[in-house]
């Protein structure tokens, strides 16, 4: 069913299997997702094509200076027919929400967002209201266009399963595209693979994949290893060895295991630490990527029988 639902994605978006991939097992493993690329790269798309084959309700929201926390939680209005105050709720009392260009909002309005997704709930005027038990949240920032934008702290980076990167597609992906959009958009045609009830259930399963003791250990050693490493000026949080684990186990659930093995661990690894971690001055100077500190830390850190 995931590969009927990864397959059905493809359709719209081209030559992007394993980021697709990718964020379908932060979905299976309760997480939410960052895209960091530039504007044009199909991010919007994605997270449609991934609403509509899974059956569930899909909000979007551009993100603006001017947009106010109850923009998104909602809030009590007063109903002169019923003379009393009413809950009117806002986009995040929905499934599946795209926050496009999250950086753009005020640290007010990331803050009422990111209280969303860490609780599954929005407490306004001391009430509080659940969410549902499917909200899953795709934020998107542009990392080239910086004026009039309120970067995400480390600390709210945090709270985000992965960071992934679109890129641009391949010449021969890219002339599929414009192929299949030659009339209309394939989006249009897209048919739901699977109902809220079954990707509940999908979930609910990706929690009973078995983590050996060995694993865990593995998992810590790669987190102590980012937190004394000397390019690192702070390593990955312990929440970040939860996301590492959960985003391991959605990975081995869809490749059709119930155990995770070190090379889910490794697999994980490349999109769940490098936004978790922050450089030192001298890293930075020297053009050092993240990714490639990411890579020479798996390299060194070895698992341990």
């Amino acid at each position: 069913m995931i590969e009927r639902v990864i397959n059905n994605i493809e359709n719209v978006i081209k030559g992007k299997r394993e980021i697709i991939e990718a964020v379908v097992a932060a979905l299976l493993a309760k997480g939410h997702v960052l895209m960091e690329d530039v504007p044009g790269v199909g991010k919007t798309m994605l997270a449609r094509a991934l609403a509509i084959s899974l059956g569930v309700d899909f909000r979007r929201v551009q993100f603006t200076p001017d947009l106010l926390p109850t923009d998104l939680t909602g809030l009590y209005i007063y109903d002169r027919k019923k003379e009393d105050f009413v809950f009117k709720k806002g986009p995040v009392f929905t499934d599946v929400l795209l926050a496009d260009e999250i950086n753009r909002a005020t640290p007010r309005t990331q803050s009422a967002l990111l209280e969303a997704m860490a609780e599954g709930q929005v407490t306004v005027d001391g009430i509080t209201h659940k969410l549902s038990e499917r909200f899953f949240v795709i934020a998107t920032q542009n990392p080239i266009e910086y004026e009039g934008t309120f970067p995400l702290p480390e600390a709210q980076l945090d709270r985000f399963m992965i960071c992934v990167k679109m890129g641009y597609p391949d010449e021969e992906s890219e002339i599929q595209m414009l192929t299949s959009q030659e009339k209309e958009h394939p989006i249009s045609q897209l048919k739901p693979i699977m109902n809220p009830d079954e990707l509940s259930d999908l979930q609910r399963k990706v929690r009973d994949v078995f983590v050996s003791d060995e694993v865990k250990r593995y998992i810590v050693d790669i987190a102590s290893a980012t937190r004394n490493h000397p390019s690192l000026l702070l390593g990955m949080s312990p929440r970040g060895s939860i996301a590492l684990m959960h985003f391991s186990m959605a990975l081995a659930f869809m490749d059709g295991r119930d155990f995770v093995l070190p090379d889910d661990v490794k697999r994980a690894a490349k999109y769940v630490i490098p936004h978790r971690v922050i450089q030192s001055a001298e890293s930075r100077l020297k053009r050092e990527k993240k990714e490639d500190i990411v890579r020479e830390i798996l390299d060194r850190v070895k698992v341990v029988k």
